[in-house]
Parts: C-alpha cells; sequence; structure tokens
C-alpha cells in the first residue's frame, strides 16, 4: 500500500489561495463545513492549513466586527506553516499513519512543493482496516 492508492487528488479536494481574503477564505470553509483547510500559493505550491480558530482569532485581534474589515486582510496573514505540515509522494505508510493521528487530513506534495492532494484519517483507518480483514 502507498499514499498514491490513498489520494484524494487535488481537483477534488476544497483549498483556498493564499491571496483569498479572510472573508473569501471563511466563507469557502463555510460552504463546504470545514474545520479546517488547506492553504496554497498562486502556482500550486502548499502553504500550510487554516482552521476555524485561526480565522477567530485574527478576527478578534483587529476589534471589529465590520464585515469590510474582513477584506483588507488576506489569509497569507494568518496561514500557519507549522500547522498540519505536508508529506511527499514517497512518503511512508508508517510516517503517513503517524501524522494522521494528529491530523484530520494530511496533504501531500510532490518534489516541488507542489500541493497534489490530501490523505483523509478516515481513508487510513478504511485502508488499514481492509488489509486487515483480508489477511
Amino acid at each position: 500500500m502507498n499514499v498514491l492508492m490513498l489520494l484524494k487528488p487535488k481537483e477534488t479536494v476544497k483549498y483556498i489561495y493564499e491571496n483569498n481574503t479572510l472573508r473569501q477564505g471563511l466563507e469557502k470553509m463555510r460552504a463546504h463545513s470545514y474545520t479546517a483547510i488547506p492553504v496554497i500559493s498562486e502556482d500550486g505550491k502548499y502553504r500550510g492549513t487554516v482552521s476555524e480558530g485561526d480565522f477567530l482569532y485574527y478576527i478578534l485581534d483587529m476589534r471589529t466586527g465590520k464585515i469590510t474589515d474582513r477584506e483588507k486582510h488576506r489569509v497569507r496573514d494568518i496561514v500557519r506553516h507549522d500547522f498540519n505540515p505536508a508529506v511527499r509522494i514517497d512518503v511512508s505508510m508508517d510516517e503517513l499513519l503517524h501524522r494522521a493521528v494528529n491530523q484530520n487530513f494530511v496533504p501531500v506534495v510532490d518534489d516541488l512543493g507542489t500541493f497534489i492532494g490530501i490523505v483523509t484519517r478516515q481513508d487510513i483507518i478504511i485502508a488499514f482496516i481492509d488489509k486487515i480483514e483480508k489477511g
């Protein structure tokens, strides 16, 4: 088993761009009922993941409730580069499993750091159950 067998390709995954406004990022997360979402650059490089909490704390620190203020700030202002780190396509299944313990999804990048998709914790668990059941 390898990561490609579990990969949800970029074309099927929701993500936001680091240049999106906070409002755009929040709207996309809300529309899809996500609590966290990958962030990529315009050229497709993985930049990190943002969570609902990241948006909330940033907005609270702005000390304003005006929706127009969320248009002035970009997702790149809140992305945490050390949160939900990506793995390379050649990651071992052991490493992937360890990452999934602490992350709902694991972002996957190619050798150049380009975002190619995610592997969800649920898909990893299902794959291991199938493997155990098949012997």
